[in-house]
């Protein structure tokens, strides 16, 4: 399932960039995107409150997303046209 997409534009310390570039370039399945995805999904999952039906449709959308980010195929990740991490 393909899920749109927006454009963030993040600054992070250097020396989580220095970590996330080593972890890229040692796991080829994984791409800056697919990285932030996770990332973020957990982090909504983890500080979720499910106390109204909102909140509760975003987190099973967080869910969602981060369980699609987890298990996606390996052709999947090298069709998304992702580009490297420099």
């Amino acid at each position: 399932m393909m899920n749109p997409t927006v454009s963030i534009f993040a600054e992070i310390p250097e020396t989580l960039h220095d970590s996330l570039k080593t972890y890229l370039e040692t796991h080829p399945e994984w791409d800056l995107d697919r990285v932030f995805s996770a990332s973020l999904s957990l982090f909504l999952l983890q500080n979720a409150d499910s106390g109204t039906p909102e909140a509760s449709r975003s987190y099973r959308q967080a869910a969602r997303v981060y369980l699609e980010t987890l298990f996606q195929s390996p052709q999947d990740v090298h069709s998304n046209n992702a580009t490297p991490f420099s």
